[in-house]
């Protein structure tokens, strides 16, 4: 293994257990030398992606709402490629479509097929996603900017928002559950992902498997009132409408 595609695999294993031991990563990279390992872990925290503690333990670096875009970027990459594609691929000619922050929906956008396709985002990656891609026309709304999500929001993101409507919706979510509803720990991106739902006949909500039952501070609206696009059959969502991408 590379040692670029076992640092992803390391991230990967971090987002779903939050906090790991060398010695753990040792048993899952067999084969693998501890000392390799510790200059993988050492890169990452050089990288701001990590932070290592007493004890030989690692965790994610956050800060008090987001994980960074850069660290997101690494996490579940291939789950999120699929979901992306498949999100996508529901995009028909001449739709009017509203694209969140996150990841997973940046990753969408060089997957979209369709022609005359309207762009509205808060999403700054969106802009680099489509450069060299025949996308139709991107509006990016106006707001405050969040450098550590690559995120724009706000009041006035909020009243921009509320005078659009949108064919589609593909939305980003920090957690999600039949309990927890969809959920976000930033208040404004709460109150924007709220809006573009009301505003939208259809809305997707991009997220991977690891987010299920995760509970953060905001919860933007239900479970029942979008479409799920993941990357696992989730028994406990039977009932609920979602989309398997695999």
């Amino acid at each position: 293994m590379i040692p670029y595609v076992r640092r992803e695999k390391i991230m990967d294993e971090l987002e779903n257990k939050q906090i790991l031991y060398i010695e753990d990563l040792v048993k899952i990279f067999d084969g693998v030398s501890e000392s390799t390992i510790r200059r993988d872990l050492k890169i990452l925290e050089d990288e701001n992606y990590i932070v290592l503690l007493r004890g030989g333990a690692v965790k994610l670096k956050l800060d008090s709402h987001e994980i960074p875009v850069g660290t997101k970027k690494l996490l579940n990459k291939e789950s999120k490629e699929k979901i992306a594609k498949l999100a996508a691929s529901m995009v028909e000619d001449d739709d009017v479509i509203y694209i969140d922050s996150g990841t997973t929906c940046s990753a969408m956008v060089k997957y979209i097929k369709a022609k005359g396709v309207r762009i509205v985002t808060s999403n700054i990656q969106v802009l680099n996603e489509a450069n060299g891609y025949h996308i139709g026309n991107i509006m990016v709304v106006g707001g405050d900017v969040n450098k550590n999500i690559d995120s724009i929001s706000g009041p006035l993101t909020d009243t921009t928002l509320r005078n659009l409507n949108f064919d589609k919706s593909f939305l980003g979510a920090n957690g999600f559950g039949v309990n927890v509803g969809v959920n976000t720990p930033d208040i404004r991106e709460a109150s924007k992902k709220s809006i573009v739902k009301t505003n939208s006949k259809k809305c997707y909500v991009l997220t991977d498997a690891s987010k299920f039952n995760k509970s953060t501070f905001c919860k933007a609206f239900e479970i029942h009132e979008c479409i799920l696009i993941t990357n696992k059959h989730i028994p406990e969502l039977d009932g609920t409408e979602y989309i398997v991408a695999d």
